[in-house]
């Protein structure tokens, strides 16, 4: 019915486009890198230990994680669409292995596959400043794939001791469970006599973009992932080019060792990993968190309101 509707109206959806001033691309990537200036923490690797066991992929695990490739999601600064790596997945998946292994066992990944094309896509039709540009990061499936496999490895490795109301990257567990668990929480409590609850919903803003690699490291050792896997990430996340791509106009190149790449596989669950240990300091309070999505509920008895204050 739309469908006709539209046909006989002429009617045309246009979304909003970007400016075309040259020295847009330029402003917004200075926007995008502006926590670089906060970070003043070195990123330093640490020595492994002797017995410390390197990841080693398979062929078998890269075959199968390259036909798993969707293609039609768009190619990042390589240029290397997703058609191409699922069709000739037998033919690549020993010589990206190859690749992987190598970067595993020196703890050092490509600069071409940590490079990042940022988009920016008006988020409403009036743009008043550069915050209501919505940054869509092209990265190279390539690395997408790797980072698939190392994220496997490294759900396998976490402790069992998470902080449970993390919904994310969870067996079993989706948005739908966390607003259960949140109202549940909620509901039992108000069948008390002489309660309420209070519940802040937080934003983080910009979470991903502000890690701190070396603080995000420090927790990784002591979720007991092994060093070189450590140092890996390390290197991953420090020392990526970035530019901003409007049309035919490209920025100039800037490189971050600050935050965690957007639009990357391995980004949301170090996010979770960097915020596991916060957990509520009361039992009055439960802190519900899915990715960086954040509520803080008080269940409050006799109008003391003294422990929920304290935790926000």
């Amino acid at each position: 019915m739309w469908e006709g509707i539209h046909a006989i109206t002429n009617y045309r959806k246009t979304s909003p486009s970007c400016d075309s001033d040259a020295i847009l691309p330029d402003t917004l990537n200075d926007f995008y890198a502006r926590f670089e200036a906060q970070n003043n923490v070195a990123a330093e690797k640490s020595i492994p230990l002797q017995n410390d066991q390197v990841l080693c992929l398979t062929v078998a695990d890269v075959r199968r994680t390259l036909r798993g490739v969707n293609p039609r999601k768009a190619a990042g600064p390589d240029n290397i669409p997703g058609c191409v790596l699922r069709e000739c997945a037998d033919q690549l998946a020993d010589v990206l292995t190859d690749i992987f292994n190598i970067s595993l066992s020196c703890t050092v990944v490509p600069t071409c596959f940590k490079t990042t094309t940022i988009v920016p896509v008006p988020k409403k039709p009036t743009v008043s400043c550069l915050n209501d540009y919505r940054p869509i990061a092209l990265t190279s499936i390539i690395m997408k794939c790797f980072e698939r496999l190392v994220m496997r490895h490294i759900k396998t490795q976490r402790p069992p001791s998470l902080d449970p109301l993390q919904f994310v990257y969870r067996p079993d567990r989706s948005t739908d469970d966390a607003n259960s668990t949140t109202l549940h929480l909620a509901l039992t409590h108000l069948e008390k006599k002489g309660t309420y609850v209070r519940m802040l919903f937080i934003d983080f803003s910009s979470a991903f973009n502000t890690i701190v690699p070396q603080h995000l490291i420090g927790k990784l050792s002591l979720l007991g992932l092994n060093t070189s896997l450590c140092n890996w990430i390390l290197d991953f996340l420090t020392g990526r080019p970035q530019f901003v791509r409007i049309g035919s106009s490209t920025s100039n190149t800037t490189t971050l060792s600050t935050g965690a790449p957007q639009g990357s596989v391995l980004s949301p669950l170090l996010f979770t990993l960097l915020t596991h240990d916060c957990a509520a300091m009361h039992s009055s309070n439960h802190i519900i968190k899915f990715a960086d999505d954040t509520t803080v509920v008080g269940l409050i008895n006799k109008d003391n309101e003294s422990a929920y204050r304290e935790e926000v």
